[in-house]
């Protein structure tokens, strides 16, 4: 990836990183960063780096569980993996692991998940030794939902998303949903497993069998502690008017456009208490004095 914008905030003592995939092969080339799919944003707090008693909750157990990875998808996933290997980055699930050998599973340095999922059929690639990064995809982001009746209804009314894919597994209690903005990928799968693996974008909702019986909150947002995972983010037309349509479908806020001090963004909360941010899309904006 590439780091495409970089914010920083010295008074409060942080820095942004926003990293794409940006080559002229990537999904988005030269597009402007509000006007992306496939964004990682990076939080760095002044002075973590020297503090060995930081450490982040990468969601995936407890306490803390909540979010669960992001996801890149690439051309030959096999020397991919092989390529992230050989650079000394570890792995929470290899290729050959257990019973899914179509997706493997990196550790980043904070010990976040990171799925790779492959845009070819793994067979075909297997002998392959090459891989071209400009090729890959930021897929997906991943997060655990209590209901998913009430998240699904959640992101297809009021943040505009349509579900593209439904992935059941019955046997371990769980099934996977998969929404999206944008024309639906079609049924046909490059790889036999995951339609749509050469797009970005993606927001997966995992739902486990049986937590919206549950009393309480479920799961952990990621900006109470233990901190770890901050949010999602969404880019619109029209600031405002968005903002008067989120009000319009009764969102709970996190932060309106018109507290605080920064009256350029905006915090949504879908059901479980996940943040989402909502900023303009700079494409949409008018050149000063066209209208």
């Amino acid at each position: 990836m590439t780091v495409i914008e970089k914010k920083t905030f010295p008074d409060n003592k942080f820095d942004l990183y926003f990293l794409a995939y940006a080559g002229q092969r990537s999904a988005s080339k030269d597009n402007h960063w509000t006007d992306r799919e496939g964004i990682i944003e990076l939080t760095h707090n002044y002075g973590s780096e020297n503090d060995d008693s930081v450490k982040y909750a990468n969601g995936n157990k407890e306490p803390g569980k909540g979010f669960g990875h992001t996801c890149i998808s690439v051309d030959n996933i096999q020397a991919a993996c092989k390529r992230i290997s050989d650079a000394g980055y570890r792995f929470q699930k290899k290729l050959e692991d257990g019973r899914m050998h179509h997706i493997a599973f990196a550790l980043d340095p904070d010990d976040y998940w990171v799925e790779i999922i492959s845009q070819k059929n793994v067979e075909e690639t297997k002998d392959v030794t090459d891989t071209d990064p400009a090729c890959y995809r930021m897929n997906h982001t991943m997060i655990r939902v209590k209901d998913k009746d009430a998240s699904i209804k959640f992101y297809e009314d009021a943040m505009g998303m349509k579900l593209m894919r439904t992935n059941e597994n019955k046997d371990a209690g769980f099934t996977l949903y998969f929404l999206a903005y944008g024309p639906h990928p079609g049924e046909a799968s490059a790889n036999g497993v995951n339609p749509g693996a050469s797009r970005e974008g993606f927001l997966e909702l995992t739902w486990n069998h049986g937590t919206e019986k549950e009393e309480g909150k479920v799961y952990h947002d990621g900006n109470a502690e233990p901190q770890g995972f901050g949010h999602i983010c969404v880019s619109v037309d029209d600031l405002d008017e968005a903002c008067k349509r989120f009000e319009s479908k009764g969102v709970q806020w996190k932060k309106r456009l018109t507290e605080g001090r920064m009256k350029n963004v905006a915090f949504v909360l879908d059901p479980d208490g996940y943040w989402i941010e909502v900023i303009q899309n700079e494409n949409f904006k008018a050149p000063p004095g066209k209208y």
